[in-house]
């Protein structure tokens, strides 16, 4: 700074002193300037606003055939007293709350969950046995017959 260098400043402690004592209220006094007013322009809080629904993580949803729905790598189940009809397959609003808490939103009003606990897991499908190749590649004798060959191949 050209003024450091005009005042023979050397050193960071001598730079420090310089700019508290002789800078700053000279700069303050030709660039500051005093408020007019102060009038708080924030607007009022009103209860409409749910402020942990606001700065919750929010996902969309479909509610099962069963009223049940993942999130949050868990499955949870609408309780019965809030089911409705035409539900089923239909968008579903799930916020994440910042202290853990998951509530579901379906048109306008939040509905009473619950986990169900693990998601089950599809049921393995019986084996089937090995099919057997009814032909065999014509390696069978009757197969070799009907080319026209005996049963000693030749």
């Amino acid at each position: 700074m050209k003024l450091l260098r005009l005042a023979k400043i050397q050193d960071a402690a001598a730079a420090n002193e310089f700019l508290e004592k002789e800078y700053r209220p000279e700069w303050n006094e030709r660039f500051a300037t005093p408020l007019s007013s102060v009038t708080d322009l924030h607007r009022p809080w009103s209860k409409e606003i749910d402020l942990a629904a606001s700065l919750s993580h929010v996902e969309q949803r479909v509610i099962g055939n069963d009223y049940t729905f993942s999130s949050a790598g868990g499955r949870y189940q609408i309780a019965g007293a809030a089911v409705q009809a035409g539900m089923k397959r239909r968008g579903l609003r799930v916020e994440l709350h910042l202290d853990g808490t998951l509530q579901a939103g379906y048109e306008g009003r939040y509905l009473d969950i619950h986990e169900c606990g693990e998601q089950p897991t599809a049921p393995a499908k019986p084996s089937r046995p090995a099919r057997k190749d009814r032909n065999a590649g014509g390696k069978r004798p009757c197969s070799r017959r009907r080319r026209g060959c005996n049963a000693d191949g030749a």
